[in-house]
């Protein structure tokens, strides 16, 4: 809890009219969970603008409102140009800069950042290290499980966050860092250690407009590094070497640079890579010796996330045998290149690949190892951008021998345009169209024949599906099961 005027004394310029000096005893950017003493900020959204919400926010105890225009009501307001901003450094404050406390590593990319934060996890874990992390699955605090609204929430909810993990004395701190996050400003007063970049495909253009635009968003993850060199919390920039967009943003960090890669020479390198269904074995290359790997994840994809994650705990300072010994005894990430095992011949995959990069990346894997034909399940959701949608369809098309498209999240979206859009240019006859997706997976189920493969592929670890304005109960691995259970022949 702290005064008003004491977390103002942090913020530069603002008007604040009504003057008083409430105690605060949270802040909230949501009205709907506005309690008593709470500073209430209001942010205008696409769909919805807080300035509406005053009355409601004081009539349930608000001590105070943060706001862009001025209103009229009974406590204090704090007039300013960007309550967004303002938001993130009263946040910062109001927590006693918790991150100023953590060794924080921050994770960029298009695809992976998922799969990396939670093998860092377990890497700093097996090394007796308290760890928390917040990502698009959950936030774990020393392995206790919370809900998360976002892949990267907004400063309120993040510098809690941060705080409890100081309570809990948490050491490392590994998050997701969407590009949508970098550029509103949700994670600015973040303090990061080391920032790490995966790779840069086509996503998300229906926000950031130009893949120009998209790495420019990522790169502030880099950029906020800052420009010093601090003894005491050294900077790093962790970036994948074999990814063109790195070159980009090494001009854009001051901060020391490690790299890691299969392609190209680097800090941390892979080769000698050989995979199989069961797993994937290979050499790794450190700045000071080398070691062979054999670990249960599968695919190329998995080395380059693997290698990302064993970089940041080099320059974290990790012991580098320990961390094979970790690798190797991974078992994987929930939705991403998950094995559907119900006693059927043929394996059924379910992965997260929802980009044109990463759905080929995981096709180009399980065309390694299939024995028989390769059966895709694929969709794309409303709403989002939709050049990605043929190129999608494409891939799915060219990487395996029955490509089925059908519906993700349609969300507003009538599901039927979205699938004219997937099959604009695609070859009739190359593929079969069902919008009912859990038909599409029983489909996929009842035709597989000993040895082939199939891939649920875009929903990956979800356990809903978005039509119109309502979420219903509906998760690919449990479908697929239960697809499987009454195939009289399993």
């Amino acid at each position: 809890m702290k005064n008003l005027k004491s977390l103002l004394d942090h913020l530069m310029v603002y008007q604040l009219f009504n003057e008083d000096d409430p105690s605060i005893t949270s802040i909230e950017m949501d009205s709907r969970k506005v309690e008593k003493g709470n500073l209430y900020i209001c942010i205008k959204g696409e769909k919805f603008d807080g300035h509406d919400y005053v009355d409601d926010v004081v009539q349930k105890g608000a001590s105070a409102i943060l706001a862009e225009r001025m209103i009229e009501t009974t406590v204090p307001v704090i007039l300013v140009k960007d309550s967004r901003h303002a938001m993130a450094v009263l946040s910062d404050f109001f927590y006693d800069q918790p991150t100023h406390d953590l060794q924080l590593i921050g994770v960029t990319g298009t695809n992976g950042k998922t799969t990396v934060t939670h093998i860092m996890d377990h890497l700093f874990q097996d090394q007796n290290k308290r760890t928390g992390v917040i990502g698009t699955i959950e936030m774990r605090i020393n392995n206790q499980k919370y809900p998360v609204a976002n892949t990267t929430p907004e400063a309120p909810f993040l510098q809690k966050a941060f705080s409890k993990m100081i309570d809990e004395k948490v050491d490392s701190a590994f998050m997701e860092v969407s590009s949508h996050a970098l550029e509103m400003g949700r994670v600015r007063g973040c303090d990061y250690d080391i920032a790490v970049f995966t790779n840069l495909s086509q996503d998300h253009l229906d926000y950031h407009e130009t893949m120009e635009k998209y790495l420019q968003a990522k790169g502030l993850l880099f950029s906020q590094l800052g420009n010093t060199y601090d003894r005491k919390k050294q900077k790093l920039a962790i970036l994948n070497a074999d990814d063109d967009a790195s070159k980009q943003l090494k001009r854009m960090t001051s901060a020391q640079i490690m790299t890691y890669g299969i392609e190209n020479e680097c800090d941390v390198m892979a080769k000698d890579i050989r995979i199989s269904g069961k797993g994937t074995q290979f050499k790794i290359r450190t700045l000071t010796s080398e070691y062979d790997v054999t670990m249960k994840l599968v695919g190329k994809f998995s080395v380059y996330n693997v290698l990302a994650a064993m970089t940041a705990g080099i320059a974290a300072g990790l012991d580098e045998q320990k961390m094979i010994t970790s690798v190797e005894q991974l078992e994987g990430v929930p939705g991403r290149f998950e094995v559907i095992d119900e006693g059927q011949p043929f394996p059924v995959i379910v992965d997260y690949a929802h980009t044109p990069d990463s759905l080929e990346n995981v096709l180009t894997t399980i065309q390694e190892f299939a024995e028989g034909d390769v059966h895709v399940i694929v969709g794309c959701g409303g709403n989002r951008d939709r050049t990605k949608r043929p190129l999608m369809a494409q891939i799915a098309v060219n990487y395996s021998d029955h490509a089925i498209f059908t519906s993700d999240n349609p969300r507003t979206e009538a599901p039927e345009q979205i699938l004219e859009d997937m099959e604009a240019g695609i070859e009739k006859g190359s593929y079969t169209s069902i919008i009912d997706r859990k038909a599409a997976i029983e489909t996929a189920v009842n035709i597989a024949k000993k040895g082939d493969v199939i891939l649920i592929a875009g929903k990956g670890h979800e356990t809903y599906q978005i039509i119109g304005d309502q979420t219903i109960d509906f998760d690919d691995r449990e479908v697929a099961r239960q697809a499987i259970k009454k195939r009289s022949d399993v």
